[in-house]
């Protein structure tokens, strides 16, 4: 089993402007309380994340929309380091793929800060995977758009598509092959993403 989740803890960094974590105790048996409780502020963007539809389309679903049989099931991992952008001709290439393809694009399982350049997606991509059956996208970086990006062209295609997307993946050390994926999101109703657990076997 391959947990391809990103270890979350203090200074973890966040989309910028976004609400970063932050984790404190709010019973402390050191001061006298039976037991120690927790509470956490955070975006619900948080590392490994899955979006929902709404996040980027005011008429998509919210997060209890996502079925689960799109988040678990045979998966391809798929090689990508060194492109920028996703292209279609690249999608092309792959051959037949499973409802569910992981891309690597050779971002570290670590953050010290948060990425400036990362990889994106082009439109053609996303209808090349569409056609080819994909239900679910996963990449390591933490978006499918550029960071500047205002218009989200990437996001947009995927919505078109019915494709979900899985965002900040630790892929960097996993061999690029056939696995069964298990990335299941939080039961947060109406919210419009949240944290995974990912793990392969």
């Amino acid at each position: 089993m391959i947990d391809l989740t990103r270890s979350i803890g203090p200074g973890y960094p966040v989309w910028p402007g976004d609400t970063p974590y932050h984790l404190e105790f709010t019973w402390s048996m050191a001061e006298g309380s039976s037991v120690n409780v927790g509470k956490i502020t955070t975006t619900t963007h948080l590392g490994t994340h899955l979006d929902a539809p709404y996040h980027y389309d005011a008429g998509g679903g919210r997060l209890e929309s996502v079925p689960l049989t799109a988040l678990i099931g045979p998966c391809q991992v798929v090689e990508a380091r060194g492109k920028q952008v996703l292209e279609e001709d690249f999608i092309q290439s792959l051959g037949h793929l499973p409802e569910r393809v992981l891309f690597y694009s050779g971002q570290p399982n670590r953050w010290e800060r948060f990425p400036q350049q990362f990889m994106h997606v082009a439109p053609a991509a996303v209808q090349a995977l569409a056609k080819k059956g994909v239900r679910l996208f996963g990449t390591d970086a933490p978006s499918v758009d550029p960071l500047d990006s205002k218009d989200l062209p990437g996001h947009k295609a995927f919505a078109r598509a019915g494709i979900y997307i899985l965002e900040g993946l630790a892929l960097e050390g996993v061999p690029p092959g056939a696995y069964e994926l298990i990335a299941l999101p939080l039961r947060l109703e109406g919210a419009d993403a949240s944290p995974v657990r990912a793990l392969l076997r």
